[in-house]
């Protein structure tokens, strides 16, 4: 398991160098950093308003991999406003991903289009794009290596990286990469007008099961003065999950059949 995609979000690959390691190499690592076939979580999700007034979330999610691709499901638990809704998003390796959501007011599922990705993942600083983008193929980016600096006090390479599809909603992104872990610590997001909008950090890792783990990721979105930030209470790897979970039957019923 190599995208975890609410924990770790995006880290993308790169064709030029600088140093000893090129930038393909330093972003695959990246990707590839976590190994697991498996990955459980239970976290807060505390959404702060421009006033400084704040909401929390209680979500669990579970990432899967299989032979066609990863499979992520998020179900949302409290408060009541939002219990129940639940967000399902299956990789197609060569494809564009395919993204439901059940929200209980609707009682339905609805599919996310391509062209909806842009939108706010139940108002969050969070799009359905930055919820995916960990799943987001690595040769959909142009990639370069553009210099090393420290970040959060740590030697990090900083990688932009340029969408080929001009319908993508940001034009570029810019990430910082550890340069001993190989774990993204910041990544810029820009518009397509080419300011910058977002900036997502990780704050807080630690080691679980062997496994140097985001525990605490903060998205800011710049203009708004908002931010929404994931707080990992519980994470497991590689504990069996049922195959039913990654269905829409489950993501309407909330039972696996």
């Amino acid at each position: 398991m190599k995208k975890i995609a609410l924990i770790a979000c995006a880290a993308f690959l790169s064709v030029s160098f600088l140093g000893a390691e090129t930038a393909d190499e330093i972003v695959t690592a990246a990707r590839n950093r976590i190994e697991s076939k498996t990955v459980s979580t239970r976290s807060r999700m505390v959404i702060t308003a421009k006033d400084g007034s704040t909401t929390e979330r209680v979500l669990d999610q579970y990432s899967s991999d299989s032979d066609s691709g990863n499979r992520t499901i998020i179900v949302f638990q409290k408060p009541a406003s939002v219990a129940g809704t639940r967000f399902l998003t299956i990789e197609k390796k060569g494809g564009t991903d395919d993204r439901w959501i059940f929200l209980p007011a609707l009682g339905k599922v609805r599919r996310i289009a391509a062209s909806e990705g842009s939108g706010s993942f139940v108002g969050t600083d969070f799009s359905y794009d930055d919820i995916s983008s960990a799943n987001r193929d690595v040769t959909d980016d142009t990639h370069t290596l553009l210099r090393e600096e420290a970040q959060s006090g740590k030697d990090c390479y900083v990688i932009e990286s340029i969408p080929k599809d001009s319908v993508y909603q940001y034009s570029k992104m810019v990430q910082w990469i550890e340069k001993d872990t190989k774990m993204s610590r910041r990544i810029e997001l820009y518009s397509p007008k080419g300011a910058l909008v977002k900036v997502l950090e990780i704050l807080e890792a630690k080691d679980v099961q062997g496994r140097l783990t985001p525990m605490v990721t903060k998205m800011s979105t710049l203009a708004e003065k908002t931010s929404t930030t994931i707080n990992v209470d519980i994470i497991k790897y590689d504990e069996k999950i049922p195959e039913g979970v990654f269905t829409t039957d489950y993501l309407s019923s909330g039972r696996v059949k």
